[in-house]
Protein backbone atom coordinates (compact mmCIF):
# COMPACT_ATOMS: atom_id res chain seq x y z
CA UNK A 1 0.00 0.00 0.00
CA UNK A 2 2.86 2.41 0.86
CA UNK A 3 4.55 1.70 -2.49
CA UNK A 4 1.30 2.31 -4.37
CA UNK A 5 0.75 5.56 -2.49
CA UNK A 6 4.31 6.71 -3.19
CA UNK A 7 3.90 5.85 -6.88
CA UNK A 8 0.66 7.83 -6.98
CA UNK A 9 2.34 10.89 -5.44
CA UNK A 10 5.27 10.60 -7.87
CA UNK A 11 2.89 10.35 -10.82
CA UNK A 12 0.97 13.42 -9.63
CA UNK A 13 4.25 15.32 -9.20
CA UNK A 14 5.36 14.41 -12.74
CA UNK A 15 2.05 15.51 -14.23
CA UNK A 16 2.07 18.80 -12.35
CA UNK A 17 5.67 19.64 -13.32
CA UNK A 18 5.46 18.68 -17.00
CA UNK A 19 4.51 22.24 -18.10
CA UNK A 20 7.76 23.54 -16.57
CA UNK A 21 9.79 21.46 -19.04
CA UNK A 22 7.64 22.41 -22.01
CA UNK A 23 8.64 26.09 -22.05
CA UNK A 24 10.24 27.35 -25.27
CA UNK A 25 13.86 28.46 -25.34
CA UNK A 26 12.99 32.11 -25.86
CA UNK A 27 11.35 32.11 -22.41
CA UNK A 28 14.71 31.62 -20.72
CA UNK A 29 15.60 34.36 -18.31
CA UNK A 30 11.95 35.32 -17.82
CA UNK A 31 10.31 34.39 -14.53
CA UNK A 32 7.11 32.69 -15.65
CA UNK A 33 6.32 31.01 -12.32
CA UNK A 34 2.94 32.13 -11.01
CA UNK A 35 2.91 33.74 -7.63
CA UNK A 36 -0.05 32.06 -5.92
CA UNK A 37 -0.15 34.60 -3.15
CA UNK A 38 -0.69 37.40 -5.64
CA UNK A 39 -3.48 35.72 -7.60
CA UNK A 40 -7.14 35.14 -7.12
CA UNK A 41 -8.20 31.49 -7.17
CA UNK A 42 -9.49 30.45 -10.55
CA UNK A 43 -13.14 29.52 -10.84
CA UNK A 44 -14.07 25.88 -10.79
CA UNK A 45 -15.17 24.14 -13.96
CA UNK A 46 -16.83 20.90 -14.99
CA UNK A 47 -14.88 17.91 -13.68
CA UNK A 48 -13.07 19.64 -10.80
CA UNK A 49 -13.18 17.61 -7.59
CA UNK A 50 -12.56 18.02 -3.87
CA UNK A 51 -12.06 15.54 -1.05
CA UNK A 52 -13.01 16.66 2.46
CA UNK A 53 -11.72 15.40 5.82
CA UNK A 54 -13.71 16.74 8.77
CA UNK A 55 -13.65 16.39 12.58
CA UNK A 56 -15.61 18.32 15.15
CA UNK A 57 -18.18 18.58 17.90
CA UNK A 58 -21.91 17.94 17.92
CA UNK A 59 -24.48 19.49 20.27
CA UNK A 60 -28.03 18.18 20.86
CA UNK A 61 -29.19 21.67 21.98
CA UNK A 62 -32.73 21.04 23.30
CA UNK A 63 -33.97 19.23 20.22
CA UNK A 64 -34.55 15.63 21.30
CA UNK A 65 -38.28 14.99 21.10
CA UNK A 66 -40.43 11.95 21.77
CA UNK A 67 -43.97 12.87 20.89
CA UNK A 68 -44.47 16.18 22.69
CA UNK A 69 -41.75 15.54 25.30
CA UNK A 70 -38.30 17.11 25.11
CA UNK A 71 -35.64 14.57 26.11
CA UNK A 72 -32.42 16.50 25.57
CA UNK A 73 -31.77 16.70 29.31
CA UNK A 74 -30.78 12.99 29.11
CA UNK A 75 -28.05 13.67 26.54
CA UNK A 76 -24.64 15.16 27.28
CA UNK A 77 -24.21 18.64 25.87
CA UNK A 78 -21.23 17.71 23.66
CA UNK A 79 -20.48 14.73 21.42
CA UNK A 80 -18.03 14.00 18.62
CA UNK A 81 -18.45 13.70 14.86
CA UNK A 82 -16.35 13.23 11.74
CA UNK A 83 -16.83 12.58 8.04
CA UNK A 84 -15.24 11.99 4.64
CA UNK A 85 -16.85 13.68 1.64
CA UNK A 86 -16.32 13.87 -2.12
CA UNK A 87 -17.55 16.71 -4.35
CA UNK A 88 -17.73 16.78 -8.15
CA UNK A 89 -18.30 20.16 -9.79
CA UNK A 90 -20.86 20.40 -12.58
CA UNK A 91 -20.01 24.07 -13.20
CA UNK A 92 -18.00 26.82 -11.55
CA UNK A 93 -20.50 26.90 -8.66
CA UNK A 94 -22.70 23.77 -8.56
CA UNK A 95 -21.45 20.46 -7.18
CA UNK A 96 -22.73 16.99 -6.28
CA UNK A 97 -21.12 14.19 -4.30
CA UNK A 98 -21.40 11.84 -1.37
CA UNK A 99 -20.24 11.46 2.21
CA UNK A 100 -19.96 8.99 5.06
CA UNK A 101 -19.53 9.95 8.68
CA UNK A 102 -19.72 8.87 12.29
CA UNK A 103 -21.15 10.44 15.41
CA UNK A 104 -21.32 9.55 19.09
CA UNK A 105 -23.16 11.12 22.01
CA UNK A 106 -23.16 10.01 25.62
CA UNK A 107 -26.05 10.24 28.07
CA UNK A 108 -26.12 11.15 31.74
CA UNK A 109 -26.67 7.46 32.50
CA UNK A 110 -23.34 6.72 30.73
CA UNK A 111 -24.94 5.06 27.72
CA UNK A 112 -23.75 5.84 24.19
CA UNK A 113 -25.64 6.70 21.02
CA UNK A 114 -23.76 5.86 17.80
CA UNK A 115 -24.84 7.10 14.36
CA UNK A 116 -23.27 6.40 10.94
CA UNK A 117 -24.81 8.80 8.39
CA UNK A 118 -24.31 7.89 4.72
CA UNK A 119 -25.70 10.24 2.10
CA UNK A 120 -25.56 12.07 -1.20
CA UNK A 121 -24.91 15.79 -1.28
CA UNK A 122 -25.38 18.75 -3.58
CA UNK A 123 -24.71 22.42 -3.21
CA UNK A 124 -23.63 25.80 -4.49
CA UNK A 125 -20.29 27.51 -3.83
CA UNK A 126 -19.45 31.21 -3.66
CA UNK A 127 -15.86 32.43 -4.08
CA UNK A 128 -14.68 35.72 -2.60
CA UNK A 129 -10.96 36.28 -3.15
CA UNK A 130 -9.32 33.24 -1.47
CA UNK A 131 -12.40 32.42 0.58
CA UNK A 132 -14.66 29.62 -0.64
CA UNK A 133 -18.15 29.45 0.83
CA UNK A 134 -20.04 26.28 -0.12
CA UNK A 135 -23.65 25.66 0.95
CA UNK A 136 -24.75 22.03 0.81
CA UNK A 137 -27.71 19.77 1.50
CA UNK A 138 -27.16 16.10 2.40
CA UNK A 139 -29.81 13.36 2.46
CA UNK A 140 -29.37 9.65 3.13
CA UNK A 141 -29.70 6.85 5.64
CA UNK A 142 -28.29 6.63 9.15
CA UNK A 143 -27.77 3.32 10.98
CA UNK A 144 -28.07 4.01 14.73
CA UNK A 145 -27.24 2.01 17.85
CA UNK A 146 -28.32 2.75 21.42
CA UNK A 147 -28.19 0.34 24.37
CA UNK A 148 -27.83 -2.65 22.09
CA UNK A 149 -30.81 -1.73 19.92
CA UNK A 150 -30.44 -0.78 16.27
CA UNK A 151 -32.41 1.41 13.93
CA UNK A 152 -31.89 2.50 10.32
CA UNK A 153 -33.69 5.63 9.22
CA UNK A 154 -33.60 8.80 7.21
CA UNK A 155 -31.23 11.64 7.92
CA UNK A 156 -31.03 15.18 6.59
CA UNK A 157 -28.25 17.74 6.98
CA UNK A 158 -27.78 21.35 5.95
CA UNK A 159 -24.22 22.69 5.82
CA UNK A 160 -22.71 26.18 5.58
CA UNK A 161 -18.91 26.30 5.29
CA UNK A 162 -16.09 28.79 4.92
CA UNK A 163 -12.66 27.74 3.60
CA UNK A 164 -9.45 29.68 3.08
CA UNK A 165 -7.60 28.58 -0.08
CA UNK A 166 -4.13 28.07 1.35
CA UNK A 167 -2.60 26.97 -1.97
CA UNK A 168 -3.84 25.44 -5.25
CA UNK A 169 -4.15 21.99 -3.64
CA UNK A 170 -5.46 22.60 -0.13
CA UNK A 171 -7.99 24.76 1.64
CA UNK A 172 -8.84 24.80 5.34
CA UNK A 173 -11.90 26.02 7.19
CA UNK A 174 -14.95 25.30 9.28
CA UNK A 175 -18.37 23.77 8.73
CA UNK A 176 -21.51 24.75 10.61
CA UNK A 177 -24.31 22.26 10.10
CA UNK A 178 -27.65 21.03 11.40
CA UNK A 179 -28.47 17.30 11.33
CA UNK A 180 -31.87 15.70 11.73
CA UNK A 181 -32.25 12.01 12.62
CA UNK A 182 -35.89 10.95 12.89
CA UNK A 183 -36.89 7.59 14.36
CA UNK A 184 -40.37 6.69 13.21
CA UNK A 185 -41.40 3.19 14.34
CA UNK A 186 -44.87 1.75 13.79
CA UNK A 187 -46.41 3.45 16.82
CA UNK A 188 -46.65 7.24 16.15
CA UNK A 189 -46.61 8.13 19.84
CA UNK A 190 -43.07 6.73 20.12
CA UNK A 191 -41.64 8.82 17.27
CA UNK A 192 -38.34 10.45 18.20
CA UNK A 193 -36.61 13.33 16.38
CA UNK A 194 -32.94 13.89 17.08
CA UNK A 195 -31.60 17.31 16.08
CA UNK A 196 -27.94 18.27 16.33
CA UNK A 197 -25.89 21.38 15.69
CA UNK A 198 -22.35 20.56 14.52
CA UNK A 199 -19.20 22.69 14.60
CA UNK A 200 -16.52 21.05 12.48
CA UNK A 201 -12.94 21.75 11.36
CA UNK A 202 -12.31 20.62 7.81
CA UNK A 203 -9.52 20.28 5.22
CA UNK A 204 -10.22 20.03 1.47
CA UNK A 205 -7.93 18.58 -1.15
CA UNK A 206 -8.51 19.90 -4.67
CA UNK A 207 -7.81 17.78 -7.75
Amino acid sequence: MKKAYAFFLLLCFCILTMPLFAQEDDDEGIDTEADWYGELPSLYSLGDKTFNISLGLTFPVLFFHEGELIKSHNVNIIGGTGSLAFNYFLSSNFFVGGEIGGQFNGTLAENMLYIIPIGIRSGYQFIIWKMEIPLALVIGIAPQTYRGQGYVGLFLKGVASAYYRFNPDWSFGMDFSWSWFPQWPKEPHTNTDGNFINLIFSARYHF
